[in-house]
């Protein structure tokens, strides 16, 4: 069947849009002449793809929606209704799979909805397969990255970078898939002392965590914290340029794989086959030891996970990919 306007919907969070990248490729490649929007919350969006992948894109601001008492949200409800029926899309993909998704999907005004409740790349993939999309290499649509490379190549020569560079990037929405502080540390003497510079990544909630890891390494030189300087895009950029990266479990990890850059990630209480670094041909995930690793808890009363994988295991890991990059 051929469709002609199509709505997907995707809302969040970075990890899961850039996950949906290679989907939103397909699509367009088994649709070339249908309109595509892409319905997402405002802070993801500047990672969802321009024209011609994607044609439009829908905003739902979730953090407005949630300041709103009840009353307020069915209003807002009744406003996404009237906008996503004036469309007329005769395709509606879910791919967030979650209530909310599926309210927007009902509501939207079309008969032929598909998707997945439960999400990774090649499920994503396995809808573009079923509406008729080859779908058989993983392309990641990413935008034009020109600006940001020059803003953050300006950030780092103000920082007096000397020569290549690490990305470590220490926080994750979980506090069960941190990393300590203590062990990014370690880590951290262990690479500069190997002759590399390591620069710090990351979001403003992760500021203390940085302020913290540049106090137990010791405040080199070597060290640069740009946690909190960046755009997500200037974040992308960041990691583009840099030798290899190093993260647990979070947003920027998928950043990484997408470009292709050499990457180590730690994974505890998540599961790496479901939701770890998908498209670089150099990843390396070091799994936790412990006994209840998948756990999938967001909160833990014995947290140990992230602790069991040691400073020196993952520095064994960047020895070996080092000497081959």
């Amino acid at each position: 069947m051929e469709y002609k306007n199509i709505l997907l919907i995707k809302m969040s969070s970075l990890g899961d849009i850039l996950h949906t990248l290679p989907f939103a490729a397909a699509l367009r490649q088994r649709f070339p002449k249908a309109k595509i929007t892409w319905l997402v919350h405002p802070q993801f969006a500047g990672f969802v793809p321009d024209p011609p992948v994607i044609d439009e894109i829908i905003y739902f601001d979730k953090v407005k929606f949630n300041k709103m008492n009840l009353l307020a949200k069915l209003a807002y409800f009744q406003e996404m209704r009237r906008l996503l029926h004036s469309k007329k899309f005769d395709l509606v993909i879910d791919m967030q799979g979650m209530f909310k998704s599926a309210v927007l999907a009902a509501i939207s005004g079309c008969s032929d909805r598909i998707g997945y409740c439960d999400h990774v790349i090649e499920r994503y993939l396995d809808v573009a397969r079923y509406l008729g999309a080859s779908a058989e290499q993983i392309v990641f649509p990413l935008p034009d990255l020109s600006k940001e490379t020059v803003s953050v190549q300006e950030k780092l020569q103000k920082n007096e970078l000397q020569g290549e560079y690490i990305v470590v990037v220490p926080g994750a929405r979980w506090k069960t898939k941190e990393w300590p502080a203590e062990h990014y540390a370690s880590l951290i003497k262990m690479i500069i002392a190997d002759g590399c510079s390591v620069v710090l990544a990351g979001g403003p909630d992760d500021t203390a965590k940085g302020e913290k890891i540049t106090e137990l390494a010791g405040k080199p030189m070597q060290l640069i914290n740009l946690i909190g300087q960046t755009s997500l895009r200037e974040l992308a950029a960041l990691i583009k340029g840099c030798k290899l990266f190093i993260s647990a479990d979070t947003g920027p990890l998928h950043f990484a794989a997408a470009l292709k850059k050499p990457l180590i990630a730690m994974y505890g209480p998540t599961k790496a086959d479901r939701t770890g670094p998908y498209g670089s041909d150099d990843a390396t995930v070091i799994l936790s030891t412990a006994a209840c690793a998948g756990c999938l808890k967001k909160e833990c009363d014995d947290w140990h996970c992230m602790y069991d994988i040691t400073p020196e295991m993952v520095y064994a890991v960047y020895i070996e990919k080092s000497r081959r990059l």
